[in-house]
């Protein structure tokens, strides 16, 4: 049974790189089969599973075969994967230097954000948070932006889970993260370690949608009002950088 689901997965594999090779967009499945040199019943049986899965599509005139427009999302969401991590190191480089402080750089993964890059700070006083720590959405300024840019119905699905049992703590995150999603950025004190300031704002990409956001920690004695509204420009700023760098408009 293993060996015949390898040998089906093969060919399957066989049939995807003929359809995505240069020669042609759409093949009739005698091409197909003749090219693979494989049975035309079996071509047509493994097709008609793809099809199933939107890997191929069939015109319905013609009856020719073409890769599905899946492949082509799952190729955008790799490029994304790969280019967005080395897109914000770039641009939390210069912010670090240019602020003096630690920059982080979170994704969100389910109901929680994992941080997937940091550039420390290059003074002795600094926060430090490990890359691959994960937090919980309802926590923290670049969680919380995170969060509030999320389609609504998603939104409400997190809130409801992370928060269960208190209609009132409900209510009060649900008026942050409209105001969050408002002014564009986000701002939080002490919420996972005491002492510490966070400034957020969000990174979007060429489809608008959350992409992650990056953010400032800083220990929030040596911040003044002044300092704060300089920290909020500077990581609004950062956050158009990136967004723009992965096409957003």
């Amino acid at each position: 049974m293993k060996v015949i689901m390898v040998q089906s997965i093969d060919r399957a594999m066989s049939i995807i790189k003929q359809l995505a090779s240069e020669n042609r967009e759409w093949w009739s499945i005698s091409e197909i089969a003749e090219s693979l040199s494989l049975p035309v019943s079996t071509v047509h049986r493994l097709l008609n599973t793809l099809i199933q899965h939107q890997l191929v599509l069939q015109n319905p005139d013609t009856k020719h075969y073409k890769l599905g427009s899946l492949w082509m999302e799952f190729g955008l969401r790799q490029l994304e994967k790969a280019d967005y991590r080395a897109k914000a190191r770039e641009v939390m480089e210069r912010l670090a230097s240019e602020v003096e402080e630690s920059i982080y750089f979170n994704i969100p993964d389910g109901k929680e954000a994992i941080i997937i890059e940091r550039v420390d700070s290059p003074t002795n006083v600094r926060i430090i948070d490990k890359i691959g720590l994960r937090i919980p959405l309802s926590i923290g300024a670049p969680n919380k932006t995170i969060l509030a840019n999320m389609p609504i119905e998603e939104i409400e699905r997190i809130v409801m889970e992370l928060i269960p049992t208190s209609k009132a703590k409900q209510g009060q995150l649900f008026n942050q993260l409209s105001l969050i999603k408002e002014q564009g950025y986000a701002v939080s004190y002490s919420e996972r370690t005491d002492g510490t300031l966070s400034v957020a704002a969000p990174v979007l990409d060429f489809n608008h949608q959350i992409v992650g956001a990056i953010s400032i920690g800083v220990v929030q004695y040596r911040v003044s009002e002044e300092r704060l509204s300089y920290l909020i420009h500077c990581i609004k700023k950062a956050a158009e950088e990136i967004s723009t760098a992965l096409g957003r408009t």
